[in-house]
């Protein structure tokens, strides 16, 4: 059988035509964000559509709160607010993730302390979690990186050993279910991202849920200034504590509330075509999908390929571009390296030059970031190849891509 020669290399391609962008918006948006409009307030105090949002993601959570927010990052930062952690507390949680996962930790001058992660699915590692919890730790914040959950059977068992709270950032795991029950809903408090890129969006905007009456009572009032309302939302009556400023308003809840109606047709479409690539490239050395865990749900916000430079003798730019002039809407690693190798991180810059939170307590042990602090992650963004995916994806599109990935990892692995 004669090799076919690479696009990049000036054979045919095996995709000449786009694929299908992603519709995200529609008549049932422009529908809810002119009622809004028509009722001459926008402010979600003492309008509805914000309330309508929080009362049906709720719902379809199956918790008795869900605090609307202006972002992913807000999302965090209003569950860290819940916790009223003191100063200098530890939070133990992934360097593969967006910074909006971390700074919150920062801003609520709480030490964000990294541990490795599975290489198989890209989650964070349990036992390295726990090897990194010390007498400081408060907290963990688990991301359900791409899609798919962490082991969360481990990670509530290890919060409950050492009476930690557990935050649970769903940015990419809309709707999506570990072992029967829907990630965000498990621990203490969920956390997700309503950004442009993920199953259901505003644009911007975030919700934080939770089944504790206490902790929901704090991250509302910590969503909006520490401020306090009447029941009929009409007027202040104190400010409880500092805290940002983070309300939604009734644009973004309208729109919100069309797309809550799409989201489980988003999510089902969204896993079909997933696990189908996930099968169509489990026989290739060297290239790795997602692993898949039993009875665990993958949502693909993105796919991932881990693509082993050792195996397939090529590195990961490379490989990279071969599959993208073969037609292939693929991207390098995410976030292009751990979060702690970034400068913010690695040279402490928060708050003027003062170094806080880390200098806030003199007992606690000094934390450095720095190349070698979670190897399997630095491995891991030096291999990454993500594809681009998403819900308007047929079936021969999917095909399509793991035809040029066969092609491009074969041609290398026979060079």
């Amino acid at each position: 059988m004669t090799e076919e020669k690479l696009a990049v290399e000036g054979g045919k391609p095996v995709r000449d035509t786009p694929f299908p962008s992603r519709k995200t918006f529609g008549l049932e948006e422009a529908h809810e964000v002119l009622d809004a409009l028509n009722s001459q307030n926008l402010f979600f105090a003492t309008a509805k559509k914000v309330y309508r949002f929080q009362e049906e993601f709720a719902k379809l959570y199956n918790v008795r709160h869900a605090i609307a927010s202006t972002s992913g990052t807000s999302a965090i930062h209003v569950a860290l607010g819940a916790l009223d952690l003191e100063p200098g507390s530890e939070i133990v949680t992934t360097s593969i993730s967006d910074m909006g996962t971390v700074a919150p930790i920062v801003q609520q001058n709480c030490i964000p302390v990294f541990a490795d992660i599975d290489l198989g699915t890209f989650n964070l590692d349990p036992d390295d979690a726990e090897r990194k919890i010390s007498e400081k730790t408060r907290a963990m914040i688990i991301v359900h990186c791409w899609g798919q959950p962490a082991d969360m059977d481990r990670f509530t068992s290890i919060a409950r050993k050492h009476s930690l709270y557990l935050i649970e950032d769903c940015a990419q795991a809309h709707l999506t279910h570990y072992k029967g029950r829907l990630v965000g809903a498990i621990g203490d408090l969920g956390a997700f991202s309503l950004q442009q890129s993920k199953h259901m969006t505003c644009g911007d905007g975030g919700v934080t849920i939770t089944n504790d009456d206490e902790l929901a009572k704090r991250a509302s009032l910590f969503a909006d200034k520490g401020c306090d309302w009447t029941e009929d939302r009409r007027y202040r009556l104190r400010y409880s504590f500092f805290a940002p400023c983070y309300r939604m308003t009734e644009l973004q809840g309208a729109v919100l509330l069309a797309q809550l109606k799409k989201l489980e047709w988003v999510v089902t479409r969204r896993q079909k075509l997933g696990d189908m690539l996930t099968r169509l490239l489990s026989d290739i050395p060297g290239v790795y999908p997602p692993k898949r865990l039993k009875d665990v749900e993958h949502s693909y916000w993105s796919f991932p390929i881990r693509v082993d430079q050792e195996v397939l003798k090529v590195a990961r730019d490379e490989f990279l571009k071969a599959l993208n002039a073969e037609g292939i809407p693929a991207g390098g690693p995410w976030p292009g390296k751990p979060l702690y190798l970034f400068q913010s991180l690695s040279q402490k810059i928060a708050f003027g030059t003062s170094r806080i939170p880390w200098e806030l307590t003199e007992r606690g042990r000094k934390m450095e970031y720095k190349e070698g602090l979670c190897p399997n992650a630095e491995l891991a963004e030096k291999q990454l190849v993500t594809i681009s995916m998403n819900e308007f994806y047929e079936e021969d599109d999917i095909e399509d891509i793991s035809k040029a990935v066969h092609k491009v990892a074969t041609h290398y692995l026979r060079r």
